[in-house]
């Protein structure tokens, strides 16, 4: 397997920005989170190749109101003291094959996707040479590619987009389809645990196993490294559903409607510091030694 150059970057939604709202699926009702100049974005800045000086290309295809979210991006960088900041405002699969954004995408230091819907992502950008110009540089390069929300969601080979939180555990609400395919094995949810997304994340697994299940809180994002190790970043949590060692379901067998049964899928919980790797399937936890400012202090467990 070749491990990738680039680092990917996936984050749970209602990233605080800094600003008066955030660049989340519900932007009229935003999630105040005191994690900001420790927090994702600048972690973000700090992973890419020239830091502040990097050039820093937002997409907000999965927006209803790429506007405002492009205006919310702009500010909370400039205010980290990034000022190499431009918007590709694509709304079309013609839209993604514009030579000029291609060309941008190939001099970029950082490419971030924004929330809304990640069916949106898929549908614009599956087959297009934009989205392999971003697999291959990612491979390649020195490279950033980030996500919030919809724009985490769609990161994986496959992707959740849809069933609603109460009724995930019952055969057939939760669909699954494509995504953009930077990282393989693995499903993500975001606004897990406010939105109580766990019962889509236990279906998904018990449907396949052997891919392993992120659900990343909001302000809560998974730094992936070398393609597979990933540290918790940011003020929230990250669950782990691991089914590779699960006994039973009744999944294959019960009725499209009817409730679905599981034994056995280990859950793990990670918060800033700790670290995952995808390969050796271990935890490595770090405990809070102090709290300084508001920022977590940890170390090795």
């Amino acid at each position: 397997m070749t491990v990738p150059k680039g680092k990917l970057i996936i984050i749970g939604g209602a990233v605080d920005m800094g600003s008066n709202i955030s660049a989340q699926e519900n932007i009229l009702q935003p999630n105040y989170i005191k994690f900001f100049e420790q927090g994702i974005l600048k972690r973000i800045i700090t992973e890419s190749a020239h830091h502040e000086a990097s050039k820093v290309e937002v997409i907000t295809t999965a927006s209803q109101i790429p506007e405002l979210v492009s205006t919310e991006y702009i500010s909370a960088f400039n205010h980290l003291g990034v000022n190499h900041i431009n918007i590709l405002d694509i709304r079309t699969r013609e839209d993604a094959s514009n030579p000029e954004y291609l060309q941008r995408i190939r001099k970029a230091d950082v490419v971030m996707f924004s929330g809304g819907d990640q069916l949106r992502l898929s549908a614009i950008f599956g087959g297009t040479e934009f989205l392999q110009i971003l697999k291959q540089r990612y491979q390649k390069d020195n490279f950033v590619i980030a996500g919030t929300s919809a724009g985490a969601a769609a990161a994986a080979t496959h992707m959740i987009y849809r069933g609603s939180s109460n009724e995930a555990l019952i055969k057939g609400h939760v669909q699954i389809t494509a995504g953009l395919g930077f990282i393989d094995s693995v499903f993500v949810d975001t606004h897990f645990v406010q939105r109580g997304r766990i019962g889509r994340l236990l279906y998904a697994v018990a449907s396949n196993p052997g891919i392993l299940g992120i659900g990343l809180g909001e302000d809560a994002g998974l730094l992936i490294t070398e393609g597979s190790m990933m540290e918790a970043i940011g003020s929230g949590l990250i669950i782990l559903v691991d089914g590779r060692n699960m006994v039973e379901t009744n999944i294959y067998d019960v009725e499209i409607g009817a409730p679905v049964s599981i034994e056995n899928l280990k859950v793990h919980v990670m918060s800033i510091y700790d670290k995952y790797d995808l390969l050796q399937h271990k935890l490595l936890i770090k405990k809070v030694v102090k709290v300084e400012n508001g920022v977590f202090i940890k170390a090795d467990k």
